[in-house]
This record gives C-alpha cells, sequence and structure tokens, in this order.
C-alpha cells in the first residue's frame, strides 16, 4: 500500500488467553454474514451488504470479549484507537473523492481516454497497463495514488474499448503493488524490516527472488490474455467517443497539468494529503480556464450569474462528483462518478472493519488464533507457510494492511531468530503475504478503497491479480524447498534477544 491507511499500536496480549473457541467464534460469524451479503447481492455486496455483515460480526465479537472478561471501556478505547490513527487515512479517502470530481470537469480524466484510446493498441492493453501502473507505483510507492490517477484514467480506456473491466482492475492492481512494493519510498516497504529486525535494502534485495518471477508471470498471462483482443471501431462508437471527448474538453496536454502536479509532488515526498488537494486546486484552476462550457452547462441555475454558476459547478463536482451528458452511455457512465459523496460507503466499510479488528486484537483473539498456527510450524519450511498464511488471516480477520504486517511480524520476529532464519526473511514475508494480499479482501480497507474508486469489488477483480496471487505461493513454496531462505549469521545470533522492540509507524 502506499497512501497509509492506519499503523497499529503493540498489541496487548491479555493475561490470561481467550479460548479458542471464543477466539473462532467471531471469525466464523464474518464468514457466515460476508457470504449470505456475497449470496444475496452479488458483486454489489461491497456497497453496503458487508458492511452490515462487518457490523454483525464485530458485535460478536464485543460480546465474546465482555464474557471473556474485557471491560466495554477498554474495548471503547481500543476501538477509538484504532479510528484515531486512521483520521489521516480517512480524510485521504475523501480527498480521493474531490480529485476524481475535480479531475473529470477539468478534462483531465477525459483527456487520458482520449490519448489511450488513440495510442493503446488493445491486444497489449492489459500488459501496457501493467507495466504502466508499476512503473508509476516504482517511482512514487504509492500503490493508492496510482490506482486513483493512472489507474482510472486506463479503466476508463478499457471500458470504452469494450475491454474485460475485472482483468483491467486486476492488471492496474498487479502492478501498483509490484511498484508499491519495491519502492524504497513506499510505507509498507519500510515498515515490514523495521518490524521484522532488518534494514530496507536487506529487504528490498532478498523481496527480488519472490517478486521479480511473480510480475514476470503475470505479465505473460497478461500477454496472452490480450492477444487477439480486436476493436470493432464502429460497433463501440470509438470513433464517437473521441469526437464526442475532443469537442467537448479541448483536448490537449495541458489538460494533464493536475496528473503532472501529484506525480511530482509524490516523487518529491510531499505528504499525500496537501499533495491531493493542491492538485484539486490546480483541476479547478484547469477547469476554469479551458473548461468554462462545461461549467455553465453542469451548473446552470436560473437567476445566476455566470460567476455563480461556475463556483456552484465546481462545488457539485467537489461534493457529489460530475454528471455526464455523454450521449454514449458507457462513456456517460464512466465520466459520472467523483465526489466526496460517492467516497461515504468506503469511509463507512473502512471504520466497521476497523471496529471488528480493534476488538480482535484487544481481546486477545487474533493473538490466540496465531498462538494455534504457530503449534503447525516445527521445520523452516511450515514455519514460513505458518507466516504467510497468518498474514492472510490477519488481512482478511482484522480488514487491515498494517495490522497484517505488524502483529505478524512481532509475533514471528522471536522464534525466526530462534530457528536461526535471518530476519530478511521474515520481513520478505510480511510482504508478500500480508502487504500484497489486502486488495484481494472486499472488506479489507485496501479493497474497499480500489472499490470506491474504480467502482469494482474485489470479488471480481480478485481471480486477475496475479502478481498479487502468486506473491505469498512463490514465497511459501521457497520455504518449502528452503530455496533463498538466509541463515541467520554469527552477528546478528550475537545480537538475538538484545532488539528493541521495532517503532510502528503512523500514517505518513
Amino acid at each position: 500500500m502506499s497512501v497509509p491507511l492506519t499503523a497499529t499500536q503493540s498489541p496487548s496480549v491479555p493475561l490470561s488467553q481467550p479460548s479458542l473457541l471464543f477466539s473462532l467464534l467471531p471469525v466464523l460469524a464474518l464468514v457466515i454474514t460476508v457470504s449470505g451479503a456475497v449470496y444475496l447481492f452479488g458483486e454489489d455486496a461491497s456497497g453496503g451488504p458487508i458492511q452490515i455483515a462487518l457490523f454483525i460480526a464485530a458485535g460478536v465479537a464485543m460480546i465474546l470479549a465482555v464474557k471473556s472478561g474485557k471491560k466495554w471501556k477498554e474495548l471503547e478505547e481500543a476501538i477509538a484507537g484504532g479510528v484515531s490513527v486512521a483520521i489521516n487515512a480517512l480524510l485521504i479517502l475523501l480527498m480521493i473523492g474531490a480529485v476524481i470530481g475535480s479531475w473529470i470537469v477539468s478534462g483531465t480524466v477525459p483527456a487520458l481516454i482520449y490519448y489511450g484510446l488513440k495510442l493503446i493498441d488493445p491486444s497489449a492493453f492489459y500488459v501496457t497497463t501493467c507495466i504502466v501502473c508499476s512503473l508509476g507505483a516504482l517511482s512514487i510507492g504509492s500503490s493508492w495514488s496510482v490506482i486513483g490517477t493512472l489507474g482510472l484514467g486506463l479503466f476508463g480506456v478499457a471500458t470504452s474499448l469494450g475491454l474485460s473491466p475485472e482483468i483491467t482492475a486486476g492488471a492496474i492492481i498487479s502492478g501498483a503493488y509490484f511498484g508499491d512494493k519495491m519502492s524504497p519510498l513506499s510505507d509498507t516497504t519500510n515498515l515490514s524490516p523495521a518490524v521484522a529486525g532488518t534494514d530496507l535494502f536487506t529487504h528490498i534485495r532478498h523481496m527480488t527472488w519472490t517478486t521479480v518471477p511473480a510480475i514476470l508471470i503475470a505479465l505473460i498471462i497478461y500477454v496472452f490474455l490480450g492477444l487477439g483482443a480486436e476493436v470493432d471501431v464502429t460497433a463501440l462508437g470509438i470513433d464517437t467517443k473521441l469526437k464526442y471527448l475532443d469537442d467537448t474538453y479541448n483536448i490537449g496536454l495541458h489538460l494533464l497539468l493536475p496528473l503532472v502536479v501529484v506525480v511530482t509532488l509524490a516523487i518529491k515526498k510531499f505528504p499525500a494529503l496537501p499533495a491531493m488537494m493542491i492538485s484539486t486546486l490546480v483541476a479547478i484552476l484547469v477547469a476554469v480556464v479551458f473548461q468554462q462550457d462545461i461549467l455553465a452547462s453542469f451548473g446552470a441555475t436560473e437567476g445566476l450569474g455566470s460567476f455563480a454558476v461556475t463556483v456552484k459547478a465546481l462545488w457539485i463536482a467537489l461534493y457529489s462528483g460530475f454528471v455526464s451528458s455523454a450521449p454514449d452511455a458507457e462513456l456517460q457512465a464512466l465520466l459520472s462518478r467523483g465526489g466526496m459523496l460517492g467516497i461515504l460507503p468506503t469511509l463507512w466499510l473502512v471504520l466497521i472493519a476497523l471496529m471488528f479488528g480493534s476488538i480482535m486484537e484487544k481481546a486477545g483473539f487474533l493473538q490466540r488464533l496465531i498462538g494455534v498456527l504457530m503449534t503447525f510450524a516445527k521445520s523452516t519450511g511450515s514455519m514460513i507457510l505458518t507466516a504467510v498464511l497468518t498474514c492472510i488471516g490477519v488481512n482478511i480477520i482484522a480488514a487491515d494492511q498494517y495490522i497484517s504486517i505488524v502483529l505478524p511480524g512481532r509475533m514471528f520476529q522471536m522464534e525466526f531468530r530462534n530457528r536461526k532464519l535471518a530476519p530478511e526473511n521474515l520481513s520478505r514475508v510480511l510482504e508478500d503475504a500480508g502487504t500484497v494480499t489486502s486488495p484481494l479482501v472486499p472488506w479489507n480497507t485496501c479493497g474497499a478503497f480500489i472499490y470506491g474508486v474504480l467502482g469494482i469489488s474485489a470479488f471480481a477483480y480478485a481471480p486477475y491479480c496475479f502478481f498479487n496471487i502468486l506473491c505469498p505461493i512463490i514465497s511459501a513454496t521457497y520455504g518449502m524447498l528452503n530455496y533463498k531462505i538466509v541463515p541467520l549469521n554469527e552477528e546478528e545470533e550475537a545480537d538475538n534477544g538484545n532488539k528493541q522492540e521495532p517503532p510502528v509507524a503512523s500514517a505518513a
């Protein structure tokens, strides 16, 4: 991940462990309610039903936590703490809604779609999309920023070309998370070695053994999926779409200025929230200078002067998004989005997910479940596999990427050292199984973000996120084969047990 969501505090292990049954029941409740939501509502489950499912599971966890001896006040403080550290991320989510609305009304997103329709070969679209997003995230260390900007434009191109939105989303996410994972500017790439007890560049070098094969295989698959993809320009109305965009938005490279601004600020390590705000302001200026006709039409209100109409149009685009009047139904749906209001379902999902994860951690249910898994870790291979499954499980149960890195990292750190395994083995697992699997879970904060931006559920795109699927598989396979597993050297072994508790990164 890249645009940070939450940071967890040190896991609080209760004096007396809760029972295994109590620890499993909230997970069972989550599985049953989420399955019911998906069965009843299908891909639309992420728009509200999954929030209710999480809320029910959180209620079950809360009741069992109280039964286990926790006081409501303790749980309330844990929930408040979990939400409070996510405030910056929630504000970023709201800001991304405003960015999308402003980028559409300014012509930035339409320009990306326009040039994409003219320049990209459909047969190479999926692999090109993955590569572009990889390079973008590698340069700025932010999967969220790439998905919400370049990814959104590429998704629009795919829709206009009649290509699969599910495969396109998978290619966007695969590329964005590869670049994020390998970038020294990424927060999770810095957090994982800090938690495991190694340094950043040792961590990145060690990750190449699993990450590079995963992205190469993913790229090959995207090449094959794109082979033979042909576009009937007439049937899809490509020429009509291009003419509408050109006539309506005064298309030109100048409309890409908001994108250039946000990428430049990200490269310069400017904080995400003010960078998004600045990009939105630039988009507003671009709209005022170049898109007066659109603003006049969108904000038209009887009795208002031209200046008031312009202000009203921009105001609406920021809070509820732009509504396109394109004659083409696909283009109209694609350009009618954005606004802070459209992000509220995602915020709702994030808040409930944090509530559930905070209760599970405070009550000791997560630690109890991980402790059971540890009993199966007898060999090096089983230890690596257990760590991989734990990270994935925490992503599913706690619904947050940071918890899936910090909690397993702290719980496995000493065990890896006791097994004479170098800390970079653990840091690699934390990224291979924690970072990259988070967008595959619909109710995880990362999955919720992607749904809010692209409008497609993880249930639909997850099978096509080949990089994200392959990373934990390759990591576990290396462990079972004892391949590229680094032993603890003498200096590290001498320091065993003397390590300070690693700091937890806060949302930056």
